[in-house]
């Protein structure tokens, strides 16, 4: 199976239209402090303007489930992406389904995936996991990768079986998308900067190519 497709920290309702076009399946919009930061007016014009099934998710980082919320409505979202040090309680106050991510720093990733996911109440609140580089300045967005073996040793160990579907984040580009989802085997596979002319600033180009090389 083919893995779902994300593009993040998108800005323009004209691009995002178009790289739903190109095969996107969703699109991600930034509310955390970050060059691909948006306004829930900004993000309004931009969900506005992406033809369906295409889903609208919002990226925050260490809010509370009120503000959160509060966007999701202004902003038309349809999903979160919780990518800070949220609590595990916080799942059952969203008002939309939820990506957690997680920041891989080693091959002990997956005892803290499962200690957050253990104390969920419910994981039916939970779409998705999604595993980002550590970086211990900045909570995404850096363009490095982790190390992709760590995922496979953890499914060949059967550590994977009762997760959430997986989505693959941090570094990806065009050149090592294959790769990457052959060792991963994600759900979806997440990019920004890895399509980027500048920080916040999409290369269509590069977009193409990186949807290419998933689908191929």
């Amino acid at each position: 199976m083919q893995p779902r497709i994300k593009i993040c920290g998108l800005r323009k309702p004209t691009q995002a239209a178009r790289i739903v076009r190109m095969g996107a399946d969703a699109i991600g919009l930034v509310f955390a402090e970050s060059p691909r930061q948006v306004s829930p007016a900004q993000a309004r014009a931009v969900v506005d303007a992406i033809p369906p099934p295409a889903e609208a998710v919002g990226v925050f980082v260490d809010s509370d489930a009120e503000t959160i919320n509060r966007i999701v409505a202004e902003a038309g979202l349809t999903m979160v992406q919780l990518h800070g040090h949220e609590p595990p309680e916080i799942v059952e106050d969203l008002s939309v389904p939820c990506i957690k991510a997680f920041r891989i720093r080693d091959s002990a990733w997956i005892d803290e995936v499962h200690a957050w996911l253990d104390s969920v109440r419910s994981l039916k609140h939970i779409a998705a996991v999604l595993l980002d580089t550590y970086n211990p300045n900045v909570a995404g967005g850096t363009g490095e990768r982790f190390n992709w073996q760590w995922v496979a040793e953890a499914r060949d160990a059967g550590k994977l079986a009762d997760l959430p579907p997986l989505v693959l984040s941090g570094g990806l580009d065009a050149e090592n998308a294959a790769e990457a989802v052959r060792i991963v085997q994600p759900w979806m596979v997440d990019v920004s900067s890895g399509v980027e002319s500048s920080p916040g600033v999409k290369d269509l180009k590069k977009v193409q190519a990186f949807i290419n090389a998933v689908r191929q």
